[in-house]
């Protein structure tokens, strides 16, 4: 095989590669963004600002968390970590939860989306005895997103 058809079928396949791993996202992909922990010891919900998620804007979000039974939870330490499973990056800021606004609401602060695609948010949560874990994926469309 000549050098040039080479490298053209190398960049192909690498084209091919790219197109397969950060397409679409997954056609199952949960968007709910409200539900048990991994599990099941919390209920979670992640609430986004009133103008919802959007591109390239720093936002702070609320994270509500209940006990199976509807008790709000207070006190717990929740850590995040999340990115664009699709592309293997995290968030271009360092969100993190920094104060309990309520019982059992707290502030989810720093939180932007870069660019348009699936994005998960990653939670670990502390709460008295208990440890869990939730997962929330979210997907921002380019052309509904952009502020």
């Amino acid at each position: 095989m000549r050098r040039s058809t080479f490298l053209a079928t190398a960049a192909a396949l690498v084209s091919a590669a790219y197109l397969t791993a950060c397409g679409s996202p997954p056609r199952d992909l949960d968007l709910t963004l409200e539900h048990a922990s991994t599990q099941g010891h919390f209920v979670v919900a992640l609430v986004p600002p009133p103008a919802g998620p959007v591109l390239d804007q720093i936002q702070t979000w609320q994270l509500r968390l209940h006990s199976r039974d509807g008790r709000p939870v207070s006190d717990a330490r929740i850590l995040f970590n999340g990115g664009m499973p699709q592309h293997g990056h995290g968030f271009p800021t360092r969100p993190r939860v920094t104060r309990e606004l309520s019982p059992g609401v707290y502030a989810l602060e720093g939180v932007k989306f870069s660019m348009s695609g699936w994005w998960d948010m990653r939670l670990g949560i502390a709460a008295g005895e208990r440890t869990d874990t939730a997962v929330f994926n979210v997907v921002l469309d380019d052309s509904r997103h952009r502020r």
